[in-house]
């Protein structure tokens, strides 16, 4: 099973413009997280898929591999499964790129639920972490999880579910975190699909693999990631990097 990692690199965001190519230390965010990434040991291939030729030429003139994308897709899914389409591989795990903190505990276990998927069956693995905090269950921000017996979600929302009726009853609520992996041929199929109504109503991508009857399966965690969507956000990134620097 050869298995590669996927990170997509867009140049330009609405909140921080070229924020992965801010400084996190002395390197770029995307370069950070590339060689992150390539540091877990976990992957046969690392590779950033941008539509940006600043990110790519980052990512290669310091020994990286990146991939260009068209600059038009719906989703993340869409513009890695047009990079990994005549790339060998088996599964893809998708890295964000603005995360450059990559955990490999999570990333791991996603990796062990396709290993031990004798039937290959699980079309998408994903994290979801418990929520308790009833403003964050609420928050539209939060894309909520539930789950079946064998911890495979039935569906994905910004709204609260499942809704407590009786608020006696005491429901476990689970956020998406967006740490994904894909079989390739399941990603190459989602590419090939239009978006249905729950898709373009909720604006949550894997939505797509469950109404076209795909299965995926859910790992808890209890990961949280550090998202760098804002100049503040860097800051505080560069401050956990000088922490884990001094501990070294």
């Amino acid at each position: 099973m050869k298995i590669i990692a996927v990170i997509p690199a867009r140049y330009a965001a609405s909140r921080f413009p070229a924020k992965l190519m801010g400084m996190l230390g002395d390197k770029t965010v995307i370069r950070s997280t590339y060689e992150n990434a390539k540091d877990t040991h976990l992957f046969d291939d690392v590779f950033v898929v941008t539509d940006s030729e600043i990110i790519h030429n980052e990512i290669t003139r310091n020994g990286g591999k990146a991939l260009m994308s068209s600059k038009e897709h719906e989703t993340g899914s869409d513009r890695i499964a047009e990079a990994v389409r005549n790339l060998e591989c088996d599964i893809i795990v998708n890295i964000q790129g603005d995360e450059p903190f990559v955990d490999k505990k999570p990333l791991e276990r996603i990796i062990k639920a396709f290993k031990q998927d004798i039937k290959q069956e699980i079309d998408v693995a994903t994290l979801i972490r418990k929520l308790t905090d009833w403003n964050l269950i609420e928050d539209t921000n939060y894309v909520k999880v539930v789950k079946d017996i064998n911890d495979y979600a039935l569906y994905f929302s910004r709204s609260v579910v499942p809704y407590p009726r009786e608020k006696k009853f005491q429901a476990e609520y689970f956020e998406h975190v967006g740490v994904y992996a894909f079989r390739k041929q399941s990603l190459l199929k989602f590419a090939e699909l239009s978006m249905l109504q729950n898709e373009k109503a909720e604006k949550i991508e894997c939505i797509r693999y469950l109404e076209y009857g795909m299965k995926i399966k859910v790992i808890e965690t209890n990961f949280v990631g550090v998202e760098i969507d804002t100049p503040e956000d860097l800051e505080k990134a560069n401050r956990i990097l000088a922490q884990m620097n001094d501990k070294n």
